[in-house]
């Protein structure tokens, strides 16, 4: 097989099922000899856990020697809970490392060198679109150093939240909130405000048929009033924090607790806080086939600085509409 053949291999491997998002990003690879034939597979399984490419070797064994590494990120270069990739690789004698996207963080980047300088032929940039969007939440975060945030919102078609007592209000259908439930598997936290866990006692849980890999997604609770020990959040189903900070303060606490991706599901008032400080970088928006006449919108006139949403997508969810977006606020302000 050629380079991109073996890449999109890799690339399988890297989001296999138990392959949870979250601290370390997922990384598949794949140990190949001259003959064609695939002597070893790999993938990263989480923090604390083995490296795609040990796993990889490990699998090969012996057979390692002489071979190439197909690789989805560029092999680390640092010991941390384990130990260098690309010594690993050198080590066990391969003789060429492919790899995908370029690591982009300051302690583990720099792994081509290390194999380049100890004579491995290294070939990078195969497929590196692909690479790099099953990582893109956590390639973000890492050179922001705070967790990349989705806001997700479901809204009337006269742009309400919630009916005209502003409580618990159902606006989409099964199939778009069965949506947000495989949304929430792929993030580290749930953030509300405390408005929120008071007026809608929400569980803030990943709630689908197939079970999610890894943590549940840590539950944030943001503001000063107090939570109810009965209360939802304060069940054993996840962790849960409760904080009164700022927006980014907020984030800044989810990124040292391992935090690369968090979901936005707070009301307007948190909404508006998180988009007035800029730290909103996609807009998932619900938009169920209804009137509510009255009830707080999702963001009242005013309420945050300008920004433009870059649509990606645009779904039919059910009977409800999926909007899909990059936030960009320099465009509009410029």
């Amino acid at each position: 097989m050629n380079d991109e053949q073996a890449m999109r291999e890799a690339l399988v491997l890297a989001v296999s099922p138990d392959a949870p998002r979250g601290e370390n990003p997922r990384v598949g690879c794949l140990i190949i000899r001259d003959n064609g034939v695939v002597v070893g597979r790999g993938y990263h399984r989480g923090a604390g856990t083995a490296h795609a490419e040990i796993e990889a070797l490990e699998d090969a064994g012996e057979r390692a020697a002489g071979a190439a590494a197909f690789v989805t990120l560029e092999p680390c270069r640092h010991t941390g809970r384990t130990g260098p990739c690309a010594d690993a690789l050198i080590e066990a004698g391969v003789t060429r490392v492919v790899f995908g996207q370029s690591d982009p963080t300051d302690a583990a980047g720099g792994g081509a060198d290390v194999l380049r300088d100890a004579g491995v032929e290294v070939v990078s940039g195969i497929l590196a679109e692909e690479t790099e969007a099953i990582n893109a939440e956590w390639t973000f975060a890492v050179g922001a150093g705070r967790p990349f945030v989705t806001w997700k919102v479901a809204v009337s078609l006269d742009g309400r939240v919630a009916g005209p007592d502003g409580g618990p209000t159902a606006i989409t259908g099964e199939s778009a909130r069965a949506d947000v439930h495989d949304l929430r598997s792929t993030v580290g936290a749930i953030i509300v405000g405390t408005g929120t866990a008071l007026a809608d006692n929400p569980s803030l849980t990943v709630r689908r048929d197939e079970p999610m890999t890894g943590a549940p997604p840590l539950r944030v609770i943001v503001g000063s009033r107090e939570i109810a020990a009965t209360a939802q959040v304060r069940d054993d189903q996840a962790l849960t924090l409760i904080v009164e900070a700022d927006p980014a303060e907020v984030l800044a606490q989810l990124y040292d607790r391992g935090v690369r991706h968090a979901l936005l599901e707070g009301g307007p008032t948190l909404a508006s806080a998180f988009l007035e400080a800029g730290l909103v970088d996609r807009v998932v928006w619900y938009v169920a086939p209804l009137m509510l006449g009255s009830g707080p919108v999702a963001l009242p006139p005013g309420a945050s600085r300008p920004m433009e949403v870059a649509v990606s997508e645009v779904a039919v969810v059910g009977e409800d509409v999926r909007i899909t977006g990059m936030v960009n606020y320099q465009r509009v302000e410029s």
